[in-house]
């Protein structure tokens, strides 16, 4: 299948293009930064965003919470059914 859009360079307000299962895991980041998070349950998300804070956020279903995480914590996040949306 080809895109309009495989040369053209992504902005943040783009929508993504790819989505990723996210594991948590205090001791790897992340194989992309994600563009925002989405959860299956709520709960607290324990992320560490692209310029290294690191903190929790609150995360409904069904939202695309807007957020360049890179690394999304074990500790910390309760939290189920995490995806990564590039």
């Amino acid at each position: 299948m080809s895109s309009d859009y495989g040369n053209r360079h992504s902005r943040p307000s783009d929508p993504a293009i790819r989505i990723f299962e996210i594991t948590p895991d205090d001791d790897s980041d992340l194989a992309h930064v994600t563009i925002a998070l989405n959860v299956a349950t709520p709960g607290a998300v324990r992320v560490t965003t692209e310029d290294g804070s690191t903190s929790d956020v609150m995360v409904h279903p069904g939202d695309a919470f807007p957020l360049r995480a890179r690394r999304v914590w074990a500790t910390g996040t309760t939290a189920t059914g995490l995806r990564g949306l590039v």
